[in-house]
């Protein structure tokens, strides 16, 4: 698309002032659909690609023994990469530490309360069920995601009304201004009637690409904004049918290309250029789709390798089979809480994982005498891959 036409797509700069006098440039978005329309030939091969991997991925549910259990460890994976791409340095391993003493059970039901980015997820994806994707909803969700965060005082719940920025110390300074609060609920109007707009004849991965960079860029709370934008694409394409279970996020891709998805979604606004980040975004659900379906194919191969293992030692007692079901649930567990869990007594518990020790399935992570933490190994290995903390 020549770059004239482009420059249509491009919003409002409008001339602010903080307190103290200083003046500033705020960005207004243009409403979505983009005008002119996407040129959509390009996309289409993408596009096709990307529908195939998320079939796969969807695919999953019927081999895996318990999709829960997936899901359950895949939603962790993703709350440690999104709010890593926010600066927090939690590993997928602090964050199942952590859990140890009052971990929750694998249904969705049981996981609300591990963190806030868990308990939004599955706060939105209940309410979606009976609420369509909207303002309300987004508000609701947002308080979930900081209940008890550092941003609890930062108005949860509740759309801006003062400035905020991105970079920088101050508006003045700032790398981008979202819309001044004058103008947000006009910007937020126009995204839900976009939500909703039964004339937009667009495919849903589109949408949901188009959707996280109009709310990343109507920037409408003090604080959680990236969380709840990278959510808001799982949720569209749950909403939209694309996908049967929350299976699919984007983070681990756009922590890795960082630097690659802050330039393009600061593109869009500059040069009106939807097409090259609606083509970084499609690669970006090929790449997550493919690797989220080899690591549930890998974790199987695990998991009945593990199981083989065990039947050959000739020690495949109840007790030791039961913990290691356990452990698939909870690679990280202290034996009270497998005790408790398996209704086995504690010596049960401490010669079955001395068997599962020497099989080389379990690894005792404290070195201490009493009180023993027990590590699924090469499971966590495997979750844990890409959630390493950002350094630099």
């Amino acid at each position: 698309m020549a770059a004239d036409q482009n420059n249509e797509r491009i919003g409002q700069l409008v001339e602010c002032s903080a307190a103290g006098g200083e003046h500033y440039t705020a960005y207004v978005p243009k409403n979505l659909p983009p005008v002119p329309p996407l040129e959509m030939d390009e996309l289409h091969p993408l596009l096709d690609q990307a529908n195939t991997a998320i079939g796969r991925l969807d695919g999953m549910n019927m081999v895996l023994p318990d999709p829960s259990l997936f899901l359950y460890m895949y939603v962790r994976k993703e709350a440690v990469l999104s709010s890593q791409i926010e600066g927090t340095q939690s590993s997928l391993s602090n964050l199942l530490l952590f859990e140890t003493e009052e971990t929750p059970g694998a249904s969705m039901d049981d996981v609300t309360e591990v963190s806030c980015y868990v308990s939004a997820m599955n706060y939105g994806l209940k309410r979606l069920k009976d609420l369509p994707m909207s303002l309300r909803l987004i508000r609701e969700i947002h308080a979930q995601l900081m209940n008890n965060s550092r941003g609890s005082n930062k108005l949860p719940g509740e759309f801006r009304k003062s400035q905020n920025w991105i970079g920088g110390s101050r508006p003045g300074n700032a790398r981008f201004v979202p819309p001044p609060p004058e103008r947000l609920m006009d910007c937020l109007g126009a995204f839900e009637v976009f939500l909703h707009d039964k004339n937009v004849k667009l495919p849903a991965l589109v949408k949901a690409a188009l959707t996280h960079v109009q709310f990343e860029t109507i920037h409408p709370f003090l604080d959680g904004n990236g969380r709840l934008g990278r959510l808001l694409i799982t949720f569209i394409l749950c909403m939209e049918g694309i996908l049967k279970e929350p299976l699919l996020y984007l983070s681990l891709y756009f922590k890795a290309n960082r630097q690659e998805y802050y330039d393009h979604l600061q593109s869009v606004r500059e040069t009106g250029d939807w097409e090259s980040w609606v083509i970084f975004f499609l690669t970006g659900v090929i790449d997550t789709a493919t690797q989220a379906t080899e690591t549930a194919q890998s974790i199987l191969a695990l998991f009945k390798a593990d199981r083989n293992s065990i039947g050959a030692s000739g020690k495949s007692t109840t007790a030791v089979l039961s913990i290691h079901q356990f452990l698939q649930r909870h690679p990280i567990a202290n034996t009270r809480k497998i005790k408790k869990e398996c209704s086995v007594s504690l010596p049960t518990v401490l010669r079955s994982l001395v068997t599962l020790e020497a099989l080389g399935i379990v690894q005792e992570i404290t070195g201490k005498e009493r009180n023993k933490i027990f590590a699924y190994q090469e499971y966590l290995t495997i979750l844990s891959e890409g959630t390493e903390p950002i350094t630099g």
